[in-house]
């Protein structure tokens, strides 16, 4: 008997966001997706890397973020890999992020794409663009904390 895993299984992560955007907050949100897209996400055939979010008509849609075309399946059924996709969320929290998001200039960054349950999920970051000193800054920081590291090591 095969052993459920107790998290969420994560198939795509989006490292590169947290390197050019400060992430304030966090939020989960469902995503509509079609049939053979379940099947290439199950597959790891996913990248966050270009992808953002936007509120238009007081909902939230993600876009740019690739989803290649399950390959078992014929192009009848096969989906546009870049198409715009509708996020799902409730619509107090909605609200919430559209009063942040006008207030401060702040920019929707997906961070995670998993499963949890039977359900894809996606973790959306509220982010502030870096400068390329808080880069630098941020990359000296983790050289140096990785030094320190090797050190205590040593000894």
């Amino acid at each position: 008997m095969a052993e459920k895993s107790s998290g969420p299984k994560i198939f795509s992560d989006n490292r590169q966001a947290r390197f050019k955007y400060e992430i304030l907050e966090t939020y989960e949100a469902g995503i509509e997706l079609r049939g053979t897209e379940v099947k290439s996400i199950r597959g790891g055939k996913v990248n966050l890397q270009d992808g953002f979010a936007l509120i238009r008509d007081g909902e939230l849609w993600l876009l740019n973020v690739h989803i290649s075309p399950f390959e078992k399946a014929s192009q009848f059924f096969n989906h546009d890999p870049r198409r715009t996709r509708k996020l799902l969320m409730h619509r107090q929290e909605l609200r919430k992020l559209i009063g942040k998001i006008e207030q401060k200039g702040l920019t929707l960054v997906p961070l995670k794409m998993y499963i949890k349950g039977n359900w894809v999920k996606v973790l959306i970051g509220l982010g502030k663009g870096k400068k390329l000193f808080d880069k630098r800054e941020d990359s000296k920081r983790r050289d140096d904390k990785r030094d320190m590291e090797r050190a205590m090591k040593r000894y």
